[in-house]
């Protein structure tokens, strides 16, 4: 063989080798700064139209945290992607496993171009876990007209893949029992403790045991897993890992995509997700059960009625407000060249959470992992503590705001409680039980920017710990759902309930 022949197919051989190895990255060298892409395990999805969310930043794939995620969001992804719209917004990596977090706390209008435009902290700010993965799944053309119901077959583990029912065209789960019509029975496996291991169920009509996959379990199925199994409460969602045994290869996984209300007596009576037939890192899903020690945060709805007020409030005033992504999204194209000659009309409410559980409320971050803010001067140890909605009458949320915990501390305690936690000095940061935490009206951000809905009623909700990030003894009282009366002089909130965020 010549020389010549031999470095001809020398040189074949490397870029072969190479464009091997381009698709293995997902093609990064054709990747521009800001590219989406979806993506369900390992495996690129975007021709599917599902899966989370991944943007291309210096050379990097990387994913996006679920925090703030939502139909705003997805509707800027679906439409960069090609698709028709947003059918449903994901969270929990409800997807499988992902990659490195790029970005977090993302706030868009739905309008723009592609997530980059949208305001964020910045790469690789966040303050979340690798589990808490934004997704969406997109309206394709040939969903157009609703499909029948139909399995077509099974996957790997036995799991059936079937369409989505016709009066359902846009329903992301389907109910547990049509995979296991009986009661399931459960067990914790592997744990130190009785009170937790791994999640295993008895699938009758196979006669063995098996696993529930890990992707998009969060704090409600915890809290199905642990009332089924004899506890009071669910504390923490591990990946099995943690409760792993030797032999642990040769147990299949039985669920996946499972979805809970959290107050299911039965995990039969849940949720799954049809769609999403594997579970792509095949990682298995452990629980931390609990007896009687969570906090639980309750809002003061009647301080809210008697709290709430209108003010219209210039923009130049504004300015650190609106770096933590306070305002409406019109507000930052005004701010740009007008800030001295605009106003901002502003819903400003007073929002007082107590613990009346059996331990403090605490953040999930240690403290040398709470984030500066330099406009404010303060810390963030929750990057979102609460949630604030303005709703229309057909569900729509026409105006929002979020609340970061920049300061959880006791400022009111009963009399027979000693007041343990103080912001003042970097101090720790927590909810005591017996005692107040308030967010008074006149603090920055402590409001719903309502400039650009029309005057009308809505329904305004306030939403604490919305996330479902810290457990607690109940989430049913997490929220207050009020009617809200607004008009071009005054705003009204009455008739608060409680419920769910």
């Amino acid at each position: 063989m010549s020389l010549r022949w031999r470095i001809v197919q020398i040189i074949s051989t490397v870029a072969v080798t190479r464009c091997l190895y381009c698709a293995f990255l997902g093609s990064a060298d054709a990747a521009k700064e800001g590219e989406l892409r979806l993506s369900i395990g390992t495996r690129i999805t975007t021709h599917e139209g599902q899966g989370h969310v991944e943007v291309y930043h210096k050379n990097q794939w990387g994913s996006i945290c679920d925090d703030e995620w939502d139909e705003a969001e997805g509707r800027v992804v679906c439409r960069k992607l090609g698709f028709k719209g947003i059918d449903v917004v994901t969270y929990d990596g409800e997807f499988g496993a992902g990659r490195q977090i790029f970005m977090d706390d993302l706030y868009c209008s739905g309008s723009e171009e592609t997530l980059t435009e949208c305001h964020f902290p910045g790469w690789q700010v966040h303050d979340c876990e690798p589990t808490e993965l934004a997704g969406v799944r997109c309206i394709r053309e040939e969903e157009t007209t609703p499909r029948p119901f139909v399995e077509v077959g099974k996957n790997d583990v036995g799991i059936s893949i079937v369409d989505l029912p016709p009066d359902k065209p846009q329903d992301f789960f389907e109910p547990l029992r049509r995979l296991f019509p009986t009661d399931l029975r459960i067990r914790l496996r592997n744990g130190r403790t009785l009170m937790e291991g791994r999640v295993e169920v008895y699938d009758e009509r196979q006669k063995l045991w098996g696993l529930i996959c890990a992707d998009g379990f969060g704090m409600l199925e915890t809290m199905s897993v642990c009332r089924q199994a004899g506890f009071a409460y669910g504390q923490q969602s591990v990946r099995g890992s943690a409760f792993a045994t030797v032999n642990i290869s040769s147990v299949p996984i039985l669920i996946v995509g499972l979805k809970c209300n959290g107050d299911e007596q039965n995990l039969a009576d849940c949720r799954y997700t049809p769609v999403i037939d594997t579970c792509p890192d095949n990682s298995f899903v452990g629980v931390v059960c609990a007896e009687v020690e969570l906090p639980d945060l309750v809002i003061d709805k009647d301080e809210l009625e008697r709290s709430t007020y209108l003010e219209d409030r210039q923009l130049t005033f504004l300015t650190c407000a609106m770096e933590e992504n306070c305002l409406s999204s019109s507000a930052y194209e005004i701010a740009d060249h007008d800030r001295f000659y605009f106003s901002r009309r502003l819903l400003r409410f007073t929002t007082r959470v107590a613990n009346t559980g059996s331990i403090s409320f605490r953040p999930f971050l240690p403290k040398d992992q709470w984030i500066w803010h330099a406009c404010h001067q303060h810390y963030h140890s929750m990057e979102v503590f609460a949630h604030y909605d303005v709703v229309n009458a057909t569900g729509q949320k026409v105006a929002e705001g979020h609340k970061a915990s920049f300061c959880l501390e006791d400022n009111f305690c009963d009399q027979t409680t000693t007041q343990v936690y103080a912001c003042a000095n970097y101090g720790d940061q927590g909810i005591s039980v017996g005692c107040v935490d308030t967010y008074l009206h006149n603090i920055d951000c402590q409001w719903v920017d309502v400039t650009d809905i029309p005057v009308g009623n809505y329904t305004f909700k306030v939403k604490i710990n919305p996330d479902y990030k810290l457990a607690e003894a109940t989430f049913d009282n997490n929220a207050a759902s009020c009617e809200l009366i607004y008009t071009e002089q005054y705003a009204a909130v009455r008739n608060c309930l409680y419920e769910r965020p």
